[in-house]
């Protein structure tokens, strides 16, 4: 194992496990699987009046993958839904070296170490891309939005 890839809060992160399991009635529920490595993720959403409410997900991948998950499903409830495009669109950008600075979410830095890894990236997003989904699910299915000022801006 890479101690410069993984790195002991990526490994916290992963051990603590944060929203593993699944909710009782999401308004969304996703999978994502990572074709070249055989990570998944299944993610439910809750979501009342346009704000997530519920995270929880089964996560059957690598510590990159597990990592991932565990931080989203700390971070994510209390976020309005605009707010997790906005998260996935930022660790897009801090992978491939083109983040502004500051981030739009300062916890994402904690993949830092993945940038030059670039096999590794698909494995640090695929819960990010899961919740995007599930967000857009849950948008098409008319999950009823509100306005709100997203906490990370």
């Amino acid at each position: 194992m890479s101690e410069e890839l993984y790195q002991q809060a990526i490994k916290e992160l992963a051990r603590a496990a944060h929203g593993a399991g699944r909710l009782s009635q999401p308004t969304a529920s996703v999978r994502c699987d990572n074709a070249l490595c055989g990570d998944r993720v299944t993610l439910d959403l809750r979501i009342e009046a346009g704000i997530i409410v519920g995270v929880a997900h089964e996560t059957r991948g690598c510590l990159l993958c597990r990592a991932s998950a565990s931080l989203l499903a700390q971070e994510v409830p209390g976020w309005h839904l605009d707010d997790v495009e906005a998260a996935h669109t930022a660790l897009k950008a801090l992978l491939q070296g083109t983040a502004a600075e500051p981030c739009v979410w300062p916890a994402l830095s904690i993949f830092a170490p993945v940038r030059p890894h670039k096999s590794r990236h698909d494995c640090v997003l695929l819960a990010f891309r899961a919740m995007c989904q599930a967000v857009k699910d849950a948008s098409q299915a008319g999950v009823p939005q509100t306005t709100f000022v997203p906490r990370h801006q």
